[in-house]
């Protein structure tokens, strides 16, 4: 296992649910740079909810993952290593996996997908609390254009998610150690934890 995939919408929380696991031994957090973060008070006090590469169209990385199923394997896993520079099993994270569940499912068969769900108002909601196009990392502006866009977007990311995901076996997991081990890699350390009921989301592995 190579990758670990999260797919989510934007306002999905997924940004808490990679952080809880990305201080895990097991994996490379080479693609982390001070440019590469983003706080914001959304949970009532400033803390750290952005870390390491983002791929999407218009963001740093990913900028023709709106075309995955299009592009060939191997340039696909050039622009995933593109960020790194360690080892370990790397995070690559991409809202527009949300539409590409199968295409990644049927290149990297041993690699897990983790879906995480919110519906469609409360991410919304929450992306705009958490600084909407005012987010300085990953940038939404070139692809997500507007509120309205985003909306749209928003919808049309969890429509794929849930359509797709429901092909393939799911394993409900409700906290990050859960997580971890439906993963197998190592916890992260102590400090790091997360409800998933607590925080309003819903989290499988693929």
């Amino acid at each position: 296992m190579k990758y670990i995939f999260v797919a989510g919408a934007p306002g999905s929380k997924w940004s808490s649910v990679v952080k809880n696991i990305y201080y895990s031994p097991d994996i490379d957090q080479s693609d982390y740079t001070d440019e590469r973060t983003y706080y914001h008070d959304a949970p009532g006090f400033l803390d750290l909810m952005h870390l390491g590469a983002y791929y999407d169209p218009g963001m740093e990385f990913g900028d023709s993952f709106d075309r995955l199923n299009e592009l060939p394997k191997r340039e696909c896993e050039a622009e995933f290593d593109r960020p790194f520079t360690s080892t370990g099993i790397r995070i690559i994270k991409s809202h527009v996996f949300c539409h590409y569940i199968d295409t990644l499912k049927q290149r990297w068969p041993d690699c897990p997908i983790i879906t995480v769900h919110r519906p469609n108002d409360a991410c919304l909601g929450w992306w705009v609390k958490c600084g909407h196009f005012d987010i300085t990392y990953p940038s939404y502006e070139l692809y997500y254009k507007n509120l309205r866009e985003m909306g749209f977007i928003i919808n049309k990311q969890n429509r794929d998610l849930l359509a797709q995901s429901s092909r393939y076996l799911n394993m409900s997991v409700s906290n990050n150690h859960q997580l971890c081990q439906a993963l197998g890699i190592a916890c992260p350390p102590a400090a790091y934890v997360q409800d998933y009921a607590e925080s309003d989301i819903v989290v499988n592995v693929i």
